[in-house]
C-alpha cells in the first residue's frame, strides 16, 4: 500500500476511530490526540500483511487509548467518587456533524460515567466487543490476556453498565417532555413536582470541582438537591447532551453546569452533572 493509499484509508476511517477513542477516553480532545498518535504509528508501520484495514486501525487506536487511560488512572492520587467525562452538547441551531458521528449508536453521558468506574482493561474489552463487535480473539493481545479472560473482562464491564446505566427511552420528544417538567418544577421550587418526574431510585452524580463530587440516590434526596440550586434555574435552557435531552445553565458571563438526563418509562432515572468551572470553560457554553 502506498503512502497516499494509506492516508486515504485512514481518513476514510477517522470518524470510526474517533468514536472508539471517545468511548474509551470520555473526552473529545483526548480522542483526537489518540487518533493523531495512532496515525503516527500507522504511518511508520509495515501494512503489507494487513488484510482488514478497518479492524487493524481499530486495534491501533485501542492500544493508544488503553495506554492513555492507564496513564490517567496512575496520575490520580485518589479514586474519585464521581468523574463526569466531557459531554458533547448540542444546542438549538448549533448542530455539529462531527459530534453526530461521535455519538452514532448513542453513547449517553450516564454510560460514560459508568465506564469511568471500570478498570482500563475492562473498559477496552467492553467497548470493543459490545459496542464495535470486535472478536475477543482480536482484543486479547491488546490487554495481554487469553480470549477467555478477555471475555470475563467484558462480562464484568457489561454487568456494571447494565446495573448502573439503564438504556434511555428512545423517544427524544418524550425525553424532552420529562426534562422540561423537571426544569419547570425546579424554577418554581416545586418539590412535589420534582418528585413526580423522578424514579424512586433515581441517582444523581455531580462532578463539582477537582476532587469534589457528589453521589445522591432516591427521589426525595435528588429533589432536595435540585431545590438547593434553584437560583440557577433561571439560567437553564434545553440542550442535547450526548444525544439525549439535557440542560445547560449559563449566563452571558459564564457556564454553571451541564446536566445529562436518562429518562426511562416516563421518569428520570439518572442525572449526571458537570459543574467544574475550569472544565466547563473549555466547552464554550456561555451565551454572550
Amino acid at each position: 500500500m502506498t503512502e497516499q493509499e494509506l492516508t486515504a484509508e485512514f481518513e476514510a476511517n477517522r470518524s470510526h476511530l474517533r468514536a472508539v477513542a471517545y468511548r474509551m477516553l470520555g473526552s473529545v480532545s483526548d480522542a483526537d490526540d489518540a487518533v493523531q498518535e495512532a496515525w503516527l504509528r500507522v504511518s511508520r508501520a509495515d501494512t503489507g500483511g494487513v488484510e482488514n484495514m478497518r479492524a487493524w486501525l481499530t486495534t491501533v487506536v485501542a492500544r493508544v487509548s488503553l495506554n492513555m487511560l492507564r496513564s490517567r488512572k496512575s496520575k490520580r492520587e485518589e479514586p474519585l467518587v464521581v468523574h463526569v467525562p466531557e459531554p458533547i452538547v448540542e444546542e438549538h441551531g448549533r448542530s455539529d456533524p462531527e459530534h453526530e458521528a461521535l455519538l452514532a449508536d448513542s453513547v449517553g453521558l450516564a454510560l460514560l460515567v459508568v465506564l469511568e468506574t471500570l478498570s482500563p482493561a475492562e473498559r477496552l474489552a467492553y467497548v470493543l466487543h459490545d459496542m464495535f463487535e470486535v472478536p475477543f480473539e482480536d482484543i486479547a493481545p491488546i490487554v495481554e490476556r487469553s480470549p477467555g479472560a478477555t471475555r470475563q473482562l467484558a462480562s464484568r464491564g457489561r454487568r456494571r453498565v447494565e446495573a448502573e446505566a439503564p438504556p434511555p427511552d428512545p423517544d427524544l420528544s418524550r425525553q424532552r417532555e420529562v426534562v422540561g417538567a423537571f426544569m419547570a418544577a425546579s424554577r418554581e421550587g416545586d418539590f412535589e413536582g420534582l418528585v413526580a418526574v423522578l424514579h424512586p431510585d433515581v441517582v444523581l452524580r455531580a462532578d463539582l470541582a477537582p476532587g469534589v463530587s457528589q453521589h445522591v440516590r432516591g427521589a426525595a434526596a435528588v429533589a432536595g438537591q435540585a431545590l438547593m440550586f434553584q437560583r440557577y434555574a433561571r439560567f437553564a435552557r434545553p440542550a442535547l447532551v450526548n444525544g439525549a435531552a439535557g440542560i445547560v445553565t449559563a449566563s452571558d458571563e459564564q457556564a454553571y453546569s451541564v446536566l445529562g438526563f436518562t429518562v426511562a418509562d416516563g421518569k428520570v432515572v439518572a442525572i449526571d452533572i458537570l459543574a467544574d468551572p475550569a472544565r466547563l470553560e473549555r466547552l464554550d457554553l456561555a451565551t454572550g
